[in-house]
Order: C-alpha cells, then structure tokens, then sequence
C-alpha cells in the first residue's frame, strides 16, 4: 500500500504531500484543480512513467528545471528525481543505478476517459496498453521492447538517408529480428491472459448477455526475415520499416461484431473497463495487487454501472478516485475524502 505521497514542483504543485490509506481515496474538486495531477505523481513514483504521457519532459512545473516524487510503499521508500537529461532513483534511501529492483515492488492500473481511444483509435494506443501491462507482468519485456524500438529507430534512421546501402541495412535487421520475434511473442501470451479475464468483467459489469472475444495481430509474419526481405521495395519507397512489433494491434470483437465499428458508446465504455479490470485481476493473480488510479470515468456511465464499477474494484486493496462530486455513490461506505481548492487539500471524511 502507498501511505504517503510528496510532490515538489509537480505539475501544478510547488509541494504538496498527501496521506493516503487502504481502500477508496475520492479526490473532489473542479477541473484544473490537480486532481489528474496526484494520479499521475503516484504512476511516475511506483512505474516511473507517465500514464498520460511518453515522456516526462512536461510534469515538471512551469519554471522549474526538475521535479521529485516520494512516497512509502509497504515500508519501503521510493524517490525519483528527475531534470534535464538525469533521473535520480533512491530506493530505502540508497541510490540505484538501474531500475530493475525499484520495479519490481508495485504493479499499476491507471483508468481515464481518454482510455476510450484503445476502441476508437488506431492500434497504438492498444500497443501501449499491452506494454504497460506487459512491463509489470513479464520481467523481460521492459528490455526485449527498448531494445526492439533501438533497432527500429536505427533502421528508420538509415532509410530515411539520401542511399541507404543494403549491407548497411542488414546490419540492423538481426537486431530487430531478435528483438521483433521476442516482443511478438511476449505479446501473444499477454493476450491469451488477460483474454479470459477480460471477457469475464464484461460481462459483470454490463450484465448483458454479450460476449467480449480479444485477438492478437502480429504486425510481421511468422518467417520475420522473409517478410522484411519480401518487403524491402515498400520499405525503399515509404523509407520506414513496414514490418514487425510495431504494427501489433489487439482486436475487439462484442458478438462477433469489431467494436471499434459497432459497438456502443456504452459497449466500447463497458469495454475499456473490463480490459483495466483484467489487467488488474491477473496481477492480484500473481500476488501483486495493483494501485487503481481511476480518474474522473464516472461522468461518462450511467448510476447503474457507476457502482457496478465500484462493486468489481475490489481485486484492490488501494483506490485513487478522482471526481466532481459524489452525489451518485449510492453506499458511501469506508473512504477517506479529499477536496481540491486552488490547488490544496482538505480532508472532509
């Protein structure tokens, strides 16, 4: 559990340190107040990255040069620092040179309304779903998928060159190869997971009878040097590489039907939520509950399936919600209450 939360020069904060406990912890206030703010410093600290974006380069507050975070997670605690082009780790004080230990403490599942784009949207914001999921789940996938996106930058780089030489090119083709194959195939087990779990919390969510079905969709065939040898013309002529890890996508499917196409505002809704519920019950499965951060989704479902959703979170002991207000909880139950007020914090239950 996260029981204290520091921010210097984070975002909208100069400073601010926030107790946090077991169970619900509602963030109320008006937009623009922080509330997105907290979740995000909590992501940064446990996950050192941004749910909301790639970089990190824009947490740092207006003005300032870096930013820190701190916290105490399960009596542990974790610092991270970061300015410029340095980032500082300290884990129980002592400074770690690689990231590889501080990760391993605490799992993640982050909830937003911009989470309706993994139907939506293209098979990007899909891929990073599976690669924040894939991150906390698989030791090696954090490596295999930085090494993968080297090997990637590199070749685009090289055809992107005035005359790029074919010896040159297959240079970086092993690289990606080796890298490509692994990722494609950490992929395909993450989805065979979670695809069952998924299923299930669609269906206790919505209470419909519809069935949720997830595919993998490999982005290179399963001979990866034939397909990029196979492809080299298109390769010359766009200049990027057409094939591989970089064009994995997850398709949805509710009754047979892509979803991205048919479904529902509240299917696609219901959708999302359920993939976030998965996410979060395989890690309970590996025996990591994750921290929630659930930011601001209610406005967007109906009462009903706002406490439906309250009803499923508890495969955590730890939520973070941000909201307007609260008028819809039909049972308030044990939670501690905070609202924000020109950016400062006061308890109110």
């Amino acid at each position: 559990m996260l029981a204290r939360l520091q921010l210097k020069d984070f975002r909208c904060f100069e400073s601010l340190t926030v107790p946090l406990s077991e169970g619900f912890n509602f963030f109320i206030g008006a937009n623009g107040e922080g509330k997105t703010s907290i979740l995000e410093a909590v992501c940064v600290l446990l996950r050192l990255q941004s749910q909301r974006t790639s970089s990190l380069a824009p947490v740092a507050r207006a003005g300032a040069k870096s930013f820190s975070v701190r916290g105490s997670f399960d009596d542990h605690a974790l610092e991270v620092q970061s300015g410029g082009l340095r980032r500082r780790l300290r884990f129980d004080q002592v400074e770690q040179r690689v990231a590889t230990e501080y990760l391993r403490l605490a799992r993640v599942v982050s909830f937003a309304n911009t989470d309706i784009e993994m139907v939506r949207g293209g098979s990007e914001p899909r891929r990073r779903y599976l690669d924040f999921l894939g991150s906390q789940l698989h030791p090696r996938y954090r490596a295999t998928l930085r090494a993968y996106e080297r090997a990637l930058r590199s070749r685009n780089a090289l055809l992107k060159s005035a005359q790029p030489r074919p010896r040159e090119l297959a240079a970086y083709d092993q690289p990606l190869i080796t890298h490509g194959t692994e990722l494609g195939a950490l992929r395909a087990t993450i989805v065979e997971q979670i695809a069952p779990e998924a299923a299930a919390s669609y269906a206790e969510i919505s209470g419909a009878a519809e069935k949720l079905d997830l595919y993998f969709s490999a982005g290179h065939e399963p001979d990866f040097a034939a397909h990029l040898a196979r492809t080299r013309p298109q390769e010359e002529r766009l200049r990027q590489t057409v094939a591989g890890p970089h064009r994995d996508d997850l398709e949805l499917f509710v009754d047979g039907m892509a979803a991205q196409n048919y479904a529902s505002e509240g299917q696609q809704r219901t959708l999302v939520l359920a993939l976030k519920l998965a996410q979060a019950r395989l890690f309970a499965g590996q025996g990591t509950p994750p921290v929630l951060l659930i930011d601001d989704i209610f406005g967007e479902l109906d009462p009903a399936r706002r406490n439906a959703l309250l009803g499923t979170l508890a495969v955590s002991p730890q939520k973070l919600v941000t909201a307007t207000s609260l008028q819809w909880r039909e049972q308030p139950g044990e939670a501690i209450i905070w609202t924000l007020r020109d950016h400062q914090l006061q308890r109110v239950h």
